[in-house]
Order: C-alpha cells, then sequence, then structure tokens
C-alpha cells in the first residue's frame, strides 16, 4: 500500500511544481496501534486543492468490490468511513478516495479518483461497497513510465463533488439569505 501513497504524493506535487500551483501533498506517519486521519493531505490556499485523501489498493482479480468491512477499520469506537468523513467536514477539505487496481504481473495497474461523498452515500445507505465497476467509471489517472500523472482536470471533476457540509451539518444558515 505504501507505494501507491508515495506515487500519488509524487504525482500531486509534480503536477503542482509543473502549473505553478501553491500546494503540497505529503503523507501522514502511519503508526500501527493508533488511528489516522487519511493517507495523504495536501495543503494549499486554493479550496480545490485543499484535499484529504484516503488511498485503498485493491487485486482486482480477487475482489469484485471495495468492502466497507473489509478494506476499511473499525478503531477508537467508530468506523474509518465516520472518522475519515467527520475529518474532511471540520477541516473543510475536499475528500478523495484513491483507489489503484492491480491486474498482477504484467498488466498495467490503474489509479481512479473517486468523489468522498459518492462513497460516503453508499456508506450511510447501509450498502456494503463500491464495486470496481462503480471505480472504474471514474476516469482512470494517467499513467507514462510506470508513474501515475496528475492533472487538473482529474482534481476539478472532483472538487466539490457531492459537497458534505450540508443539511444537518451543525452549521447555522446566514441570516441574510432567510426571508
Amino acid at each position: 500500500m505504501g507505494d501507491f501513497e508515495w506515487a500519488l504524493v509524487s504525482a500531486l506535487n509534480s503536477f503542482f511544481e509543473k502549473d505553478g500551483i501553491a500546494a503540497i501533498a505529503y503523507r501522514l506517519k502511519q503508526s500501527r496501534f493508533s488511528g489516522q486521519f487519511m493517507d495523504i493531505l495536501v495543503d494549499s490556499k486554493i479550496p480545490e486543492y485543499y484535499l484529504a485523501i484516503e488511498c485503498k489498493s485493491l487485486d482486482a482479480r480477487k475482489t469484485k468490490s471495495l468492502y466497507f468491512k473489509q478494506h476499511f477499520s473499525l478503531a477508537a469506537g467508530a468506523h474509518q468511513m465516520t472518522r475519515e468523513t467527520d475529518f474532511i467536514t471540520r477541516s473543510g477539505r475536499q475528500g478523495i478516495l484513491a483507489v489503484e487496481l492491480r491486474y498482477g504481473a504484467g498488466k498495467a495497474r490503474s489509479a481512479h479518483l473517486v468523489p468522498w461523498g459518492q462513497i460516503f452515500q453508499r456508506y450511510n445507505a447501509g450498502e456494503t461497497g463500491l464495486s470496481l465497476r462503480d471505480i472504474e467509471i471514474n476516469p482512470p489517472l494517467e499513467r507514462k513510465g510506470g508513474a501515475y500523472r496528475i492533472s487538473r482536470l482529474d482534481i476539478v471533476r472532483i472538487s466539490g463533488y457531492f459537497d458534505l457540509a450540508g443539511e444537518g451539518d451543525g452549521q447555522e444558515e446566514d441570516p441574510a439569505t432567510e426571508e
């Protein structure tokens, strides 16, 4: 799993540098027995690049879905989806689930960025997970020389999609908009 996370951090930082975007992607130090908010954070003053990314790497030959019980943890008395959604909404970041699908030796891998709200809706509805087909609906990241490449379109396509800060988020309405 660590290789995919580092590959994504590298792809993000290469994109930011190439396009002159004031942003930085980094991995959080992971400890085996402590909870972790997300795998990758991106800091930027530009809202569309203020991100929280959870990474999953699946052997697409052995599973048909990304399952909430099997592929996400239950720690600190809460499911990983609940903990990370809370972090995303409190921090104001855009949430992304990055899924790498591996097809075995000699076959190309693919990585897909899934809007966090999309997967959280499935989890909240009591579904068991997200099928590989549902993941693959999201366009794969470009790969060149074995390295992932990220473009502005990859980020913009999912930024603000399925906004989590909405009804019932505990925020007050703007009195100026009430009539």
